[in-house]
């Protein structure tokens, strides 16, 4: 039955011991960072629920890393807006309960426009021209998680180290990230959390209230800004972590859900060659 092999594919538990997970997963980074001989993590803060709960675990890693060895390991959170982020406030609240090693900020609107501009202006000159004003920003917005990515991983490049991922199960079944954007990462600790899950660790953690009960929103549309993101799904993370944790009975939000995984199926395989059809 799909229903019950995908629950299995996300791997969330019905029921979580946020302390035993918080310490579960810091073992997690710690072990995949010293296993890699680098002594960096970088992920960029955006304000959201994800980025400050996994960034906070980092910098638990960390500090245990350099209380058990005389080796100096570090976490850098990096801000990427795009200009002004409408939720700066929130950013900054994240920052300063993570209390990074290193805090830096990086605006992705030139890199991200340029690319954008590069890619239209080439397309016109080529005599395609049929994409909307609505569709050419959906794409922008892809561009800018792909920019953002970039320079995670130019800055793990020059610091010796390895760039997190904020992808947890309720995100993974939906497909809810960019392809070679935000879902690219050389570890993600968040998966097998549900969403719920993940806010249950940052507020055991202690993270800020108002960042645990925002509307999540990847923000990566100019046109309509802070779209959140179950507006955009057509259904509430309720409804997804139900399912993920086995609780669901509306079987119209479970076959919309899997209608959603199927569609986004590629996102969560390898890239496939001429041998995968034979």
């Amino acid at each position: 039955m799909l229903k019950q092999e995908v629950i299995n594919e996300m791997r969330v538990l019905p029921e979580i011991d946020a302390e035993l997970e918080i310490q579960r997963r810091t073992q997690f980074i710690k072990n995949q960072l010293t296993d890699s001989g680098l002594t960096t993590l970088v992920l960029g803060i955006s304000g959201g629920i994800d980025s400050c709960t996994l960034g906070r675990l980092a910098q638990l890693a960390v500090n245990e890393l350099n209380e058990e060895t005389n080796a100096a390991y570090r976490f850098i959170a990096v801000r990427l807006p795009y200009g002004v982020q409408a939720d700066e406030q929130d950013a900054q609240a994240s920052i300063d309960f993570i209390q990074p090693s290193v805090q830096m900020t990086a605006n992705v609107k030139s890199a991200a426009d340029a690319i954008h501009a590069s890619a239209i202006e080439g397309l016109k000159a080529a005599g395609v021209d049929s994409f909307t004003d609505t569709h050419s920003d959906f794409v922008l917005g892809n561009a800018k998680a792909r920019s953002r990515m970039a320079i995670q991983y130019d800055i793990a490049g020059l610091t010796q180290g390895l760039v997190l991922g904020t992808d947890h199960s309720a995100e993974n079944i939906t497909g809810f990230y960019t392809k070679f954007g935000d879902g690219a990462c050389d570890l993600a600790p968040l998966f097998g959390l549900s969403k719920r899950q993940v806010r249950q660790l940052a507020q055991h953690m202690g993270a800020p209230e108002k960042v645990i009960t925002k509307a999540p929103t990847a923000d990566l549309e100019s046109l309509t800004p802070q779209k959140s993101d179950e507006d955009s799904l057509g259904l509430t993370y309720d409804q997804i972590d139900d399912f993920l944790e086995g609780k669901s009975e509306d079987t119209v939000a479970d076959d919309k859900l899997l209608a959603i995984y199927l569609k986004t199926q590629h996102k969560r395989v390898a890239i496939p060659t001429v041998y995968d059809s034979e």
